[in-house]
């Protein structure tokens, strides 16, 4: 068993409306084994939904370069509104709370200051995995990302996953998380520099076809092209966006928003990872783009898992340095010189991935297996 200490510091009109729009193909993927399903959205349609949209919340991981963490640690304290979710749509609190609440007591909060403390809403004990590619290149999903979908199996057929049940409430060895091997390409015309409106109308079409129902046991992972920014609104300063270093500040988020419709949706934002200030240090056992994608995915899906409500779920309570961080946050590597995360490798299913360990309460460190 290895374990590491905390390296970062230690309605139906509207779908009437527009349904040319929405309507989905199905084509063989010529990149491996998993079908493909084309949807297409534009920057009109996004009037009409934004107003289902009730409320949201999101937590960011920052990217490495100095004083990100800083930026990215006021930006997350904002969108911490887990809570008022939970007020928006109180049925989704019953629906997955852990069985085992391991707060910890006093003593082990002052001897193990990094532990995560629950705060009282439900986390995602069993969940599908459902990956959104948007404006995929002419290259492929593999051009771009990697494969996602083959980490994320291997993920959830590993030892690794089960290092969440002990924050989750679930037991044994069975298998909590699965894979859609479906990939749904969704090109998006008339947008410029995305926003996080613009991501959540990306998801609430998507769920529309695929699942068209709220809840925390799906997860959406929004995969954005090389060359595309996104930001928190309007005002375009806190962004990922490597070509403006003045707004740029995380590499990716988990979010959750509730809509009129389906209720409460989970979701994760992945941009492009293979740049300096998200990417794993080379070399990399699949490739330098492939597991700074596996890393960054890796991270914000065990907080979706732990804290899928931002601020609601198992964050970090009782230290000053790192209030607020989540699982992926205590153990989010150091970096090197060139901006790229001095990133370990181990095994994940019986195949070496670099990804980045997530934090245990069990071991009072970071760790990659339960």
């Amino acid at each position: 068993m290895k374990l590491y200490r905390v390296l970062s510091l230690c309605s139906t009109a509207l779908f009437l409306l527009a349904a040319s729009t929405f309507s989905p193909t199905t084509i063989a993927q010529q990149q491996n084994a998993d079908p493909v399903q084309k949807l297409t959205v534009s920057k009109s349609d996004e009037a009409a939904i934004s107003k289902q949209i009730l409320g949201s919340a999101f937590h960011a991981t920052p990217a490495n370069f100095p004083g990100a963490k800083e930026k990215v640690a006021k930006l997350n304290a904002i969108g911490a509104r887990g809570p008022q979710l939970l007020k928006l749509d109180p049925a989704i609190k019953a629906e997955a709370l852990p069985a085992v609440t391991q707060t910890p007591t006093p003593n082990l909060v002052h001897f193990y200051p990094d532990d995560l403390v629950y705060g009282g809403g439900p986390v995602s004990s069993k969940a599908t995995f459902h990956n959104i590619y948007t404006n995929t290149p002419s290259g492929g999903i593999g051009s771009a990302w990697g494969n996602p979908s083959g980490f994320e199996t291997d993920l959830v057929e590993s030892n690794f996953i089960h290092l969440a049940d002990q924050y989750t409430g679930n037991i044994g060895t069975a298998q909590h998380y699965s894979v859609d091997h479906t990939s749904y390409q969704l090109t998006a015309s008339g947008f410029g520099v995305l926003t996080d409106y613009d991501a959540q109308l990306f998801i609430y079409v998507a769920n529309h076809f695929l699942v068209k129902q709220g809840g925390v046991s799906h997860i959406f992972h929004l995969f954005l092209p090389p060359g595309q920014d996104i930001c928190f609104d309007s005002s375009y300063s806190s962004c990922y966006s490597p070509d403006n270093p003045s707004t740029w500040s995380f590499c990716a988020y988990h979010g959750a928003y509730t809509d009129s419709t389906y209720g409460t949706i989970l979701y994760t934002v992945e941009p492009y990872q293979n740049v300096p200030g998200c990417a794993v240090q080379t070399p990399s056992p699949n490739g330098q783009l492939a597991d700074s994608t596996n890393s960054v995915l890796s991270h914000e899906l065990f907080e979706t898992i732990t804290d899928p409500l931002p601020g609601s779920g198992w964050t970090n309570l009782t230290s000053l340095d790192l209030y607020g961080y989540e699982i992926g946050d205590e153990c989010q590597p150091l970096g090197n010189n060139q901006g790229d995360f001095l990133t370990p490798s181990f095994y994940i299913n019986g195949k070496a991935y670099e990804v980045q360990l997530e934090y245990s309460n069990r071991y009072h460190a970071c760790a990659m297996q339960q």
